[in-house]
């Protein structure tokens, strides 16, 4: 009774610390919005730290952009391997799963999107170069603007999505099938969680050029589209309407481009 007692109090100390990660991340990211009066004194704490990383691309260094695509990161996407999370940890009374291969599979997981920031910073960047985004990371180009929709509606039916997708819906069948022992194989099994995930998600993450990289609604609306779409009671659903709503959204935008010019 007092080992599985001291098991369920574990679990509970991981999500704890995985909700206080996810929460943190949020909040960074709210601190960073661009219009927010921050009191003052709050600078000692880091603060405008955080608010430098949502300048323009050519006012921030590489490195701000890489941060601030990695708490994008954690903040949208740690809360979609929660169910794999779960499953891992409903493992712990096997000797194959520990708590501390909990914290290593979720690093390996973590490793992927904080890799995944380094070339959307590049592109953010080079964007930026030519004029192409707002001082928001908005795209200000309208064909740049229909490219990234039709990219992410095209890409929801394509054989890699599916095959990724029908990783993530199964999360007990994946850890049958790829299980490693050790922290080790924990990391290693976050690593390819997080390359699944990755081919999952990778254009719907690049629609943050269309409604700016630093708006919190599309951030909020995009974790919660991309937690149900792994959902297998709800992401089978999901996928086509989300592709034919972005290529629609694709054609409306060149259409009332060409409107204009006539």
């Amino acid at each position: 009774m007092q080992i599985a007692l001291h098991a369920f109090d574990r679990r509970q100390v991981a999500w704890i610390a995985f909700f206080v990660a996810v929460l943190s991340a949020w909040a960074a990211l709210f601190l960073m919005q661009p219009n927010l009066d921050l009191p003052q004194g709050w600078q000692a704490v880091g603060l405008d730290y955080l608010a430098s990383l949502c300048r323009p691309a050519a006012e921030t260094s590489l490195s701000g952009l890489i941060a601030m695509w990695s708490l994008m990161s954690l903040a949208m996407m740690a809360p979609t391997i929660a169910p794999a999370l779960k499953t891992y940890l409903d493992l712990t009374h096997t000797q194959g799963a520990s708590m501390s291969g909990f914290a290593a599979l979720l690093s390996g997981y973590l490793l992927v999107w904080i890799g995944f920031s380094i070339p959307a910073a590049l592109l953010q960047a080079a964007l930026d170069t030519q004029g192409w985004l707002d001082p928001f990371g908005r795209s200000s180009e309208v064909y740049l603007t229909a490219t990234l929709l039709a990219l992410a509606g095209a890409y929801q039916f394509s054989k890699l999505k599916e095959a990724c997708l029908n990783q993530c819906h199964s999360p007990l069948m994946f850890f049958m099938g790829k299980w490693q022992d050790g922290l080790s194989g924990a990391f290693r099994m976050g690593l390819h969680l997080g390359a699944v995930c990755l081919g999952c998600c990778w254009a719907l993450m690049l629609l943050a050029f269309v409604a700016g990289t630093m708006n919190l609604a599309f951030m909020g609306l995009a974790m919660v589209l991309m937690t149900f779409e792994k959902l297998p009671q709800l992401g089978r659903y999901l996928t086509a309407p989300v592709g034919f709503a972005l290529l629609g959204a694709a054609i409306l935008t060149l259409t009332t481009e060409l409107i204009k010019h006539l």
